[in-house]
């Protein structure tokens, strides 16, 4: 159950591909509208623009703009967030900064260098603000169907085609086509808001149970003040369901066959996810799987499918998921006015009651950019463990040095373990207990 591999990504050169890649007669990230079930519009620009910062240089070390009051005590002068619960939800405890914002507050992204760090020359209190006036809409993360569980949402997605015929019995001759390689399709720049780099921290805050909000800001207080990032690849552990749609190992190959869709990638860790064609739950044993068990339909040529028995875990700089977490996806072609496939819009909703208020979408555009005839191997990633949890901070150890380590238990938030231990002794840290997602 937990095969864990890391490696650097091989496919960096489909990642180029943005806007203007493909025929402006395209319609990404517009799939079709079946109204309370799926393809919903946004009400605002999607995907959206980050969060700016409000000033680049050392005169705006820890300068908050004019027509903001600072708070007294914020994130990056605070001796115990624990404490500070009643100022979490103001962006001004956060300076105003999205959660990717705060986590890079030291570098240009993860192992990326910058001579100019937005932590500023007297770390934490030295810390830059971010744009206050810059957030995207909450109505735009939420989802805008009635359903309070995937099942629910599946049933209602399958009774829908059932009324028109279906599902689709596809053959090899009948089958979409959309076997090959896809990228990451991004507008202007602009990603998906589980990036977490266009909102403030409170609108993300918001979507979480008052647990999993305490753990995300447990995370980010770590991650922007201690600087002791418990990044999963740091360690060679699974990265996780969620973290397809974040800056982690996405599923950038496909196979379609009439049975199976093959979603595949190598991109810092192995993907493998087998959505089964008109099966239903359960698939085995009632263990939980890094990414879940799936099944699914074909409603004509778009694929919809469900997936549940997914593994708890973090994804670094968001949230993290339990066992509860389940998921809707709808793949829908995209086709040029020739004809010829240009991606595949990828609608996503998440349910997870117990980390989630409600249910979230998220709606993203993978290009299509070959075929397997021409593509490149697709590497299997086997990761070398050089890192270890040095005083709390993530170490690369030398071959032959000898160190005592504490093995921490992989399924009791051996990120959370680290920080406690080594930066929390004397914190007020209420207690929590230890669920592996057994019944």
């Amino acid at each position: 159950m937990t095969r864990i591999h890391r490696t650097t990504a091989v496919f960096a050169a489909t990642l180029a591909l943005v806007a203007g890649a493909v025929s402006p007669a395209s319609a990404q990230l517009d799939p079709p509208h079946v109204p309370g079930l799926r393809g919903a519009p946004f009400e605002s620009l999607h995907p959206p623009p980050d969060v700016r910062s409000h000033g680049d240089g050392p005169e705006w070390d820890g300068r908050p703009p004019e027509s903001v009051q600072p708070l007294e005590t914020d994130l990056f002068t605070s001796r115990d967030f624990y404490l500070d619960r009643d100022l979490w939800m103001d962006p001004r405890y956060w300076r105003c900064n999205s959660p990717r914002q705060v986590t890079d507050m030291r570098s240009g992204g993860p192992g990326v260098a910058v001579a100019d760090a937005r932590i500023g020359a007297n770390p934490p209190a030295s810390a830059r603000w971010g744009d206050c006036t810059m957030d995207w809409p909450r109505e735009n993360i939420v989802s805008p169907y009635p359903f309070e569980s995937a099942q629910a949402h599946y049933e209602a997605l399958l009774a829908d085609a059932q009324s028109r015929g279906g599902p689709t019995d596809h053959t090899y001759e009948s089958m979409p086509r959309w076997d090959g390689v896809y990228a990451e399709y991004i507008p202007d720049g602009r990603r998906i808001w589980t990036y977490v780099r266009a909102n403030q921290v409170p609108t993300i805050l918001s979507l979480l149970t008052p647990e999993y909000r305490e753990r995300l800001v447990q995370q980010l207080y770590h991650e922007g003040v201690t600087a002791a990032h418990q990044w999963n690849a740091s360690y060679c552990r699974p990265e996780g369901f969620m973290r397809q749609w974040g800056t982690g190992p996405t599923p950038n190959h496909m196979v379609v066959t009439p049975d199976v869709v093959l979603l595949l990638g190598s991109t810092g860790d192995n993907v493998s996810r087998t959505v089964r064609i008109g099966r239903e739950f359960p698939l085995g044993p009632n263990v939980p799987q890094w990414y879940g068990d799936t099944i699914g339909f074909w409603d004509g040529d778009t694929l919809i499918a469900w997936t549940s028995n997914v593994q708890a875990w973090t994804q670094h700089t968001s949230w993290e998921f339990s066992y509860e977490l389940e998921a809707i996806e709808i793949f829908s072609p995209v086709h040029g006015d020739d004809g010829a496939l240009l991606g595949l819009d990828w609608e996503t909703v998440i349910y997870d009651p117990e980390a989630l208020e409600e249910p979230v979408r998220i709606l993203w555009h993978r290009t299509y950019v070959e075929g397997w005839d021409t593509a490149e191997r697709l590497t299997f990633v086997e990761c070398a463990f050089r890192y270890y949890p040095m005083e709390g901070f993530a170490t690369q150890v030398a071959p032959g040095t000898v160190i005592e380590y504490r093995v921490p238990a992989l399924l009791d938030r051996p990120w959370a373990q680290t920080w406690e231990q080594y930066f929390e002794q004397d914190m007020e840290r209420p207690d929590e207990e230890l669920d592996l997602g057994f019944e």
